[in-house]
Formats: structure tokens, C-alpha cells, sequence
């Protein structure tokens, strides 16, 4: 079905390019400008595929004719996506873990021998823990800092003892308690920040399975993230020094 498009503006005197055309019903808009065609710009794009073009488009147009009301519509990836992010990042990975319970970590054996007492027998040569190894050996950095309840919760101790395995294969884990991190007024969400430019919000529905996973990419609100970064990081300290 061909998509009826309505102009909204140009700045060409005869009507050509460049312009910008509406679709109407819908939050999108396309771009009429100047294609991109030099061999050394095109490969300074990221992930341009064969069904993609690159045009140009003087910064007057998008001032003149680009929707001026604040609108936040929410950009949500697959969890194939997500993990993918993980072998794609260039320098870092920063994660938040604010929760009391992960569902996802009630279904696994190793929740299971931690709950009944047992030690945790941690496979270091399983999928995740190969990747992890693989990524630092490049010379990337993966951190966390994990809030605790005070005392923590069942789920958070299990995970004082995964952070043994996490750091084994190259992540830095560290603490906070649950008291300072809200003196410091920290997210009260889980979040990786992924090369400082881009965050991944993970949301959980009521009975702590994560739902889904929401990107973030507008610069004012990765700085409020990585605000808070450095704020946590700086007050955490290493998981083996936490009280349980």
C-alpha cells in the first residue's frame, strides 16, 4: 500500500530538495535531500545497510519545519538486540541493579543450591562467562553497582555471591547501601549506560520479570544518567567488603 506523504516544508525556491514531508496518522517523516554518495562519508555511518541511503539536509530546514513540542515516545529493542549490544560496545558497560528480587534469577539451579545453603558450583566456561572474558580481553570495561537492602534480601546476597563469578571472567562489582543510595537521589531503575552515549532502562513488571528494554539516546538524559554513575561509583565499595 503506497503511503500518501504531505510537505510541510522546503527551502529549495522550486519546490525540490531539500523537504520535509509528513506521514500522515502516524510520528514519522521523510527526508527529500542531496544523497550521500562519497565512499569516505558513507563509512563514517554506522550500520548503513543496502536497503538504507544517507541524504543531506541543511540545519535550517529541520529548525523551520521540524515538530517543536517535547514528546517522549519511548524506543524499546528486542532482547536479541539488547544482547547484542554487548559485543558491539567500544570502550564500556555501567549497570545499576536497584531490585530486590530478579525473577529471572529464582528459575536458575544455582538460585536454587544458594537458597538451600549449599556452595554454588559457577560455570566459568558457560556462554555468558565466555563473552565476558572475550569483551575485557579486548580491553573493555564491564561495572556494576549493585544497592542493598539493609539487611540485604535473599536475591541480594545470592547475587553477592555471583559477583565471585562476575569478576572472575573481568567485571567490576561493587556496593551501595539501599540508605545512601537514596541520599544520593539515584535511579530508583535498573540501567546499563553502554560507551557513556546511550542507556539501556530495563523495566520489570510486579512480579520482577523484566518486560523489556528502553532506549535512551537524547544527550540530556544519558548525562543524567552518567551523573549518577559517577555518584554511585564513587561511594560503592567492592562486593567482598559488604555486610550480609
Amino acid at each position: 500500500m503506497t503511503r500518501r506523504f504531505w510537505k510541510v516544508g522546503t527551502n529549495s525556491g522550486n519546490d525540490g530538495c531539500p523537504t520535509l514531508y509528513e506521514i500522515p496518522g502516524t510520528d514519522q517523516y521523510v527526508v527529500q535531500g542531496d544523497r550521500v554518495t562519497d565512499s569516505g562519508e558513507l563509512g563514517q555511518l554506522e550500520n548503513l545497510t543496502a536497503e538504507e541511503d544517507a541524504v543531506v539536509v541543511p540545519r535550517e530546514l529541520l529548525a523551520n519545519f521540524s515538530p517543536k513540542e517535547p514528546m517522549h515516545v519511548p524506543q524499546h529493542i528486542s532482547f536479541e538486540d539488547f544482547g547484542g549490544m554487548f559485543t558491539k560496545l567500544r570502550h564500556s558497560a555501567w549497570r545499576l541493579e536497584t531490585r530486590r528480587r530478579y525473577a529471572e534469577d529464582e528459575a536458575t539451579d544455582t538460585f536454587r543450591q544458594f537458597a538451600a545453603g549449599d556452595p554454588v558450583a559457577w560455570d566459568l566456561d558457560d556462554p555468558w562467562c565466555t563473552n565476558r572474558r572475550e569483551q575485557t580481553a579486548m580491553g573493555k570495561r564491564f561495572e556494576r553497582v549493585r544497592i542493598l537492602d539493609e539487611p540485604p534480601t535473599l536475591g541480594q546476597r545470592y547475587l553477592l555471591d555471583n559477583a565471585r563469578r562476575n569478576s572472575q571472567v573481568g567485571e567490576d562489582i561493587r556496593v551501595l547501601s539501599r540508605s545512601k543510595a537514596d541520599e544520593l537521589r539515584l535511579p530508583r531503575e535498573d540501567f546499563w549506560l553502554v560507551d557513556a552515549r546511550v542507556v539501556a532502562l530495563l523495566h520489570f513488571n510486579d512480579a520482577d520479570e523484566m518486560t523489556s528494554v528502553e532506549l535512551i539516546t537524547n544527550p540530556v538524559d544519558v548525562l543524567r544518567y552518567a551523573q549518577a554513575r559517577e555518584a554511585a561509583w564513587h561511594h560503592a565499595v567492592p562486593y567482598d567488603q559488604a555486610e550480609r
